[in-house]
């Protein structure tokens, strides 16, 4: 296990929002790709969305695009992840990770955080 820890899920209504926050030790935010993954029970971790801090350039998948932002403090070296219009298919423990150039997780998998949206 890695020393990245996401925190800040919990428990969210149908249409709520929630901020989630990684803590990244070891690498500087500015020099690496990084991204967003979740886990569904039963389900194999995806990622769903990733950003270059170099230029800013942002990638999502299709079921969090338009109501989730990943943006990363390079001052802070912390990543966050502020989801809004949040759905029970968007419940699962969600991850950050450094990318490789192909936008593959590069650390062990470190703490992750459990999203939990009630219909």
């Amino acid at each position: 296990q890695s020393d990245l820890a996401a925190s800040g899920g919990g428990l969210v209504h149908t249409g709520g929002s929630a901020r989630l926050s990684c803590a990244v030790p070891g690498f500087t935010l500015a020099d690496y790709a990084v991204g967003w993954f979740r886990q569904a029970p039963g389900l194999e971790r995806e990622g769903i969305a990733c950003i270059s801090s170099s230029d800013d350039d942002t990638y999502y998948a299709n079921s969090v695009k338009g109501r989730f932002t990943i943006s990363a403090d390079v001052a802070r070296n912390t990543l966050t992840l502020q989801m809004n219009s949040l759905k029970p298919e968007d419940s699962g423990v969600y991850y950050c990770n450094r990318l490789t150039n192909r936008g593959t997780p590069v650390l062990p998998w470190g703490q992750g955080t459990q999203v939990t949206v009630s219909s």
